[in-house]
């Protein structure tokens, strides 16, 4: 027998079907990767246009990405895209993850809303910034030592 809040829940889940793909749905309430990193070799925090902040963090070995993980204090889609943007680019080489873009994200989310899109260019966007101060750190050693991750 289900309970009132498993009804609800249901009830909650079929009104976002209307909207959203079930991958955007799945990554939203189960994202994967959340969590900082210790001793991260790439670090990127980036605010969007709508306020929402996202944070990630890189693990290079052999300039391929073994482990990123982000953070965010945004919205469902913020999450999800979030979500999304670590599983496009474990495994990748930096120079493929480099080209991760928005379209790739949302593509995986299966889509989403035009008014949340940009959720997944600030994923993409944060992804590439984490990159890119890798790549600083790389050319200059002593600048890790400086840097607050």
């Amino acid at each position: 027998m289900t309970s009132s809040w498993e009804q609800f829940e249901e009830l909650i889940k079929a009104e976002m079907r209307k909207v959203y793909s079930e991958a955007a749905i799945d990554h939203s309430m189960n994202p994967r990767n959340l969590g900082d990193m210790e001793d991260a070799d790439g670090f990127a925090k980036v605010t969007g246009p709508c306020g929402d902040t996202m944070e990630v963090w890189l693990k290079i070995n052999n300039d391929t990405i073994a482990d990123v993980t982000f953070m965010t204090d945004g919205c469902g889609t913020s999450i999800a895209s979030g979500s999304m943007v670590t599983e496009l680019a474990r495994g990748k080489s930096v120079s493929e993850a480099r080209r991760i873009s928005q379209q790739d994200v949302l593509d995986a989310l299966g889509g989403l809303p035009e008014e949340n899109e940009h959720c997944a260019l600030l994923a993409a966007d944060t992804l590439k910034e984490a990159i890119k101060g890798y790549l600083e750190i790389k050319r200059d050693p002593w600048k890790k030592a400086y840097r607050k991750y």
